[in-house]
């Protein structure tokens, strides 16, 4: 077994083919092929199981995988040690619910990366999609929310996939306006007071579910909604349609503007945000000072 091999498992794994990882390892298919199966023939173990739809891990392949990001990531840690060479290039994906805070953690930790090159990769997607990145280990962690309705389906989905959840904040309701809103003023808002205005919600593709959608109280009958695919089009829509979304009530003024306010909505529900990971799957160095991050903010 060498650190190379190692490194043709952890990107196999990132590009989810060997055709697309021969590419990026600059080597042919074959080879690539032929040294993952003497890896696999020395360690006794089937890393991948193969099919005719490709490759997928293998239940030793995932316990492998783990300890192989765990053995380059000391080795690399080693050589800069003793050899004062500069780190190597930094991979991180992380999955995320439409969080500004999210994306200002991400943003503050890339900042402060002492390496020359890098790859990270925040992905702001479907609450579906999050488990799924995480479950094929396409993303480390995933940001979402569980409350009293979804909690059920969403631990049932995280149990199925084998993955943790784990809590961040309890977060109370609040809407997204903008300054110029009729309810700007107000100290809270209702739901009733709300009925005049465009509910703006995060669209969850093929997956859609009640229980999947990042705002609380999807049930509730509206005359006006407008689904939308990103943060910035909805930010957009609060402004030139007086719309209003629900949230966790968290602004970045220095990612946001000052251009969005948040007001407490009054209902006694409740968010628990939180990451979800896969027990089995060793985090990043990248990916445990992202987590440190979003606790600092948070607090």
């Amino acid at each position: 077994m060498t650190l190379q091999q190692l490194r043709y498992i952890v990107t196999i794994v990132n590009c989810g083919s060997i055709s697309e990882a021969a590419k990026q390892l600059f080597i042919t298919q074959p080879s690539l092929s032929n040294s993952v199966k003497e890896l696999e023939k020395e360690m006794g173990i089937s890393i991948f199981n193969r099919s005719s739809r490709g490759i997928a891990l293998s239940p030793e392949g995932t316990e492998f995988l783990s300890y192989a990001r765990q053995v380059l990531e000391q080795a690399e840690l080693l050589e800069q040690h003793y050899t004062g060479r500069k780190p190597l290039k930094r991979i991180c994906s992380i999955s995320t619910q439409h969080y500004a805070f999210a994306v200002n953690a991400f943003a503050n930790v890339v900042s402060r990366q002492n390496t020359d090159s890098y790859e990270f990769t925040l992905r702001e997607t479907r609450t579906y999609e999050i488990i799924d990145d995480v479950k094929n280990y396409r993303s480390e962690l995933g940001i979402l929310y569980i409350n009293e309705f979804n909690r059920k389906v969403l631990e049932k989905l995280f149990k199925e996939n084998g993955l943790v959840f784990h809590p961040l904040l309890q977060a109370d309701p609040h809407i997204f306006i903008n300054v110029s809103h009729p309810l700007a003023g107000r100290k809270s808002v209702s739901i009733q007071e709300l009925e005049p205005y465009p509910f703006l919600a995060f669209e969850q593709g093929e997956q859609n579910s009640f229980y999947f959608s990042e705002e609380i109280l999807s049930t509730i009958p509206r005359k006006k909604v407008i689904y939308v695919s990103d943060r910035a089009t909805l930010f957009n829509l609060l402004i030139g349609l007086n719309g209003y979304t629900i949230c966790s009530g968290i602004l970045n003024s220095n990612l946001n503007g000052d251009s969005i306010i948040a007001v407490p909505l009054e209902t006694e529900e409740s968010m628990l945000i939180g990451w979800i990971a896969n027990p089995r799957l060793h985090l990043s160095e990248f990916a445990k000072k992202y987590l440190e991050e979003l606790e600092r903010l948070i607090r």
